[in-house]
């Protein structure tokens, strides 16, 4: 249990440089998604499989979708 709490804080720790240091916003916005992603599985193996559903649904899921929304509307020009 420790290995993967390990290799998930590691993997959580790489896909947050990749979100901060990558010259494409698509490329970060997928990375901080899986530092979400990696948040929940790391929950789940903490036994807290309530926090880890929510951070799954919120967190990676619905963040991820707003993200790229705002993304795609200003990058659309789209004038209200």
């Amino acid at each position: 249990m420790l290995a993967i709490a390990a290799f998930t804080v590691l993997a959580m720790l790489a896909a947050a440089l990749i979100a901060t240091f990558s010259k494409s916003l698509s490329a970060s916005i997928l990375a901080a998604g899986l530092v979400s992603l990696l948040a929940s599985v790391l929950f789940l193996v903490l036994a807290a499989p309530d926090v880890a559903m929510t951070e799954a649904a919120i967190g990676s899921g619905l963040t991820t979708f707003l993200f790229f929304f705002v993304l795609a509307r200003v990058r659309g020009g789209d004038n209200d």
